[in-house]
């Protein structure tokens, strides 16, 4: 272990990570090295768990992996402890920090890995740090740290010969595979197949385990539209049909209920009606994450909010972070036209301020999923046009 009389060596795996063949492959070269130099050295595997970036695989799920993977090192070689932390995404700055939190624990090297607690890229599109910034940077300070950095290169299938190689080692021309972080949890959201040559059985055994089947996720039908648009009759004409097919449960989130019951004390200022929305959303993730279909149809005007609802579902829904924009673009004129409550005439006497459509602005979504419009087509239509895209996402 980490603490043991001869001293150590220790992995720290990175909270976007999971440990796929490479890594193992990689650590076989590398921890024999070791062995030769730090007699009776052992590995004390030692993963972050706590809050980490939105849309990481949970720890839980990645503790199992860890787990299912104990097997595959030599008896008594490696150790696996947990570290409550929570990442920073601080790049090279935190693999410092780490490696003085390891060096308390005993250890006498760091593995450190490519992109080392990296946030990933910027708003252009550009990496944050280099790959191997965070080695350089634990390198130049081993000796103050008194703990020695052993670097882990990226690495990469090679097809032709069934094996994997640091990338940089890879001859010019010949064909490579790889998997990143991001597709692989779009395969596991979608179900789609794990190359045998990714990982361990064990491995995609335990992660499908925490992404049911696509029609067993959960997932978050959101309807904006104008007040009077028709969205709450689709929302509940919606909800029976999912009922009646059953398999999951289904909660209706509409609009003036939302108002009452969480966000009665908001006005319908832009910051309200963020504020809102993002309550909203909130219940809508918690909801799907435990697999139930969530219809909300709240009037949403602005395109920040929505996208902002999007971004709260399928970061914080888990497996069941699937989301749908669904405009209700029936026209204004018909909406007021067709107001039984009155609002939109008071609105026009100015009893009412902010009024969505009169006063205020109603943003047409850029990237609706669907849109339907009442005066164009029945509400069975529409509702089945609804199902229909939930069918082809394989939801249903």
């Amino acid at each position: 272990m980490a603490n043991a009389p001869h001293g150590g060596v220790l992995k720290d795996l990175v909270l976007r990570d999971l440990p796929i063949r490479s890594e193992l492959l990689e650590e076989a070269k590398t921890i024999p090295e070791l062995i030769l130099t730090e007699r009776f050295a052992n590995v004390l595997i030692h993963p972050v768990v706590g809050l980490t970036k939105p849309g990481d695989v949970d720890h839980y799920t990645r503790v199992r992996v860890y787990q299912s993977i104990m097997p595959k090192y030599p008896n008594g070689m490696a150790h696996l402890a947990l570290l409550p932390l929570a990442m920073r995404m601080g790049g090279p700055r935190e693999a410092i920090w780490h490696a003085i939190i390891r060096k308390n624990f005993g250890a006498t090297h760091l593995i450190v890995g490519r992109d080392h607690a990296g946030p990933g890229k910027n708003s252009k599109g550009e990496d944050f740090y280099g790959p191997y910034d965070a080695q350089v940077l634990v390198e130049k300070y081993q000796s103050e740290l008194n703990i020695e950095m052993v670097p882990f290169q990226q690495m990469t299938y090679l097809p032709g010969t069934d094996e994997y190689q640091p990338v940089d080692e890879v001859p010019k021309g010949v064909q490579t595979l790889d998997i990143s972080g991001t597709e692989l949890r779009r395969r596991l959201r979608t179900g789609a197949p794990i190359p045998e040559w990714f990982s361990y059985p064990e491995v995609v055994r335990t992660l499908r385990e925490s992404y049911p089947p696509r029609t067993k996720q959960g997932f978050v039908l959101f309807l904006t539209g104008l007040h009077n648009s028709g969205k709450d009759v689709i929302g509940r004409a919606l909800q029976t049909t999912l009922n009646q097919q059953g398999g999951r449960s289904v909660s209706l989130l509409l609009g003036e209920t939302v108002r009452a019951e969480l966000s009665s004390e908001l006005g319908f200022s832009p910051e309200g009606r963020h504020k809102n929305i993002a309550r909203i959303a909130f219940v809508a993730a918690e909801l799907t994450r435990a697999g139930a279909a969530v219809i909300a149809a709240p009037i949403a005007p602005y395109e920040s909010v929505r996208t902002a609802a999007r971004d709260i579902v399928t970061q914080s829904g888990g497996a069941g972070g699937n989301f749908f924009l669904i405009h209700v673009a029936t026209p204004l004129e018909f909406c007021e036209r067709t107001d039984r409550k009155g609002a939109y005439a008071r609105a026009r006497r100015g009893e009412i301020k902010g009024f969505t459509g009169i006063d205020d602005v109603y943003e047409t979504p850029k990237k609706a999923d669907l849109t339907v419009d009442i005066t164009q087509q029945t509400i069975p239509e529409i509702v089945h046009s609804i199902v229909l895209l939930l069918e082809t996402n394989g939801l249903l």
